[in-house]
C-alpha cells in the first residue's frame, strides 16, 4: 500500500489516480480518504490525490499535539513534494477546507484552486458542540448494520438517503472488532480538538485566511441544513468573493456526500476552471 514519510518520519497513507489537473482531496476531522469514494468516479477528468491525515485511516498515530491544522497542512505539502508536484488544487471537506485556507494564506504559490465542502472561516458554536459530543467515543452500536441505522439520527439535517449509503458510511467510519465497533482514528484526536476549540473562549478567527486567498478558482458546497456553516457566514463569503461558485445541497447537513447533482455540477464547473 502506498505510504510516504512526513518530515518527522510519520508514515502517511495516500492514493493517487487519474490524469488531468492535480486535485488533492482532504477529508473531515475524524474521517479518512474514503470520504471521497462517492465522488471519485465523477472526477475521472482530474488527477485525484487523497491522503489519510496522521492518526486517521491507514496512517500512523502520533503525539496528539501534532493533530493540528498547521501540521496537517505541512503533511499535505510534503505529499505534493513527494509526488513532485509544485502545486495542486484542494477539495476540502470540513477540516480539509480549513487546511486549504491555511495553505492558501501561507503558501499561495502551492494552491491552484480551492473547493470547500460545508466549511468556512466562521463556524457555529452549536456545530462545534456537536463534534465535541462524539469525538473520541466508540459508537454504542455493536455492528456496522446497527451503526448504519443510527447514523441518520446522529447526523442532523439529512433526508432521502438510502440505507445502503449509510451502511457504506458506517464502514468508512468504523471497523468491526470482536467486541464491537472501533474508530478508524486515534481517540486522542479528541484532546487536540478540545484544546483548539475551548467552548469557554471564542473560536479562532479564520476570516484573515479567507481574505488572503489568492485569485484562484473557488467553490463552496454547503449542506442546506448544515449545523456548522451558517447562511450568514455563507453570504459574507459570497460578498467577499463574488467569483466563488456556490450551491446549497438540499436534504443534507454536515457534510454533503459530494455526488449529489448540485454538488457535482459545481465541482465540474470548478474543475474546468483549474489551470
Amino acid at each position: 500500500m502506498p505510504h510516504f514519510a512526513a518530515a518527522d518520519g510519520t508514515e502517511l497513507y495516500y492514493e493517487d489516480s487519474g490524469s488531468g489537473p492535480a486535485v488533492l482531496a482532504l477529508s473531515g476531522l475524524t474521517r479518512n480518504l474514503r470520504d471521497f469514494d462517492f465522488v471519485a468516479p465523477h472526477l475521472s477528468h482530474v488527477r485525484l490525490i487523497r491522503m489519510d491525515y496522521r492518526g486517521r485511516g491507514q496512517s500512523s498515530w502520533t503525539d496528539p499535539s501534532l493533530y493540528s491544522i498547521p501540521q496537517e497542512a505541512a503533511d499535505a505539502l510534503a505529499l505534493l513534494d513527494y509526488l513532485s508536484l509544485p502545486s495542486a488544487a484542494i477539495l476540502g471537506t470540513s477540516r480539509g477546507g480549513l487546511i486549504g485556507l491555511f495553505i492558501g494564506a501561507t503558501r499561495p504559490q502551492r494552491l491552484t484552486g480551492l473547493a470547500l465542502n460545508d466549511i468556512g472561516p466562521e463556524l457555529t458554536a452549536a456545530g462545534l458542540a456537536d463534534i465535541a459530543a462524539y469525538i473520541g467515543k466508540r459508537p454504542a452500536a455493536p455492528t456496522l448494520e446497527d451503526a448504519a441505522r443510527a447514523l441518520p439520527k446522529s447526523l442532523h439535517g439529512f433526508a432521502n438517503v438510502p440505507h445502503d449509503r449509510w451502511l457504506e458510511m458506517a464502514g468508512h467510519l468504523y471497523a468491526q472488532g470482536d467486541d464491537g465497533l472501533t474508530l478508524r482514528y486515534d481517540p486522542a484526536l479528541a484532546d487536540a480538538f478540545r484544546a483548539a476549540y475551548d467552548p469557554s473562549t471564542p473560536p479562532p478567527d479564520a476570516w484573515p485566511l479567507f481574505h488572503a486567498l489568492p485569485d484562484i478558482p473557488l467553490a463552496l458546497i454547503r449542506g442546506a441544513n448544515s449545523p456548522l456553516l451558517s447562511r450568514d457566514t455563507t453570504a459574507a463569503m459570497q460578498a467577499a468573493r463574488p467569483d466563488m461558485l456556490f450551491t446549497d445541497v438540499p436534504d443534507r447537513g454536515h457534510v454533503p456526500f459530494l455526488d449529489e447533482p448540485e454538488a457535482l455540477a459545481t465541482l465540474t464547473e470548478w474543475s474546468q476552471r483549474l489551470p
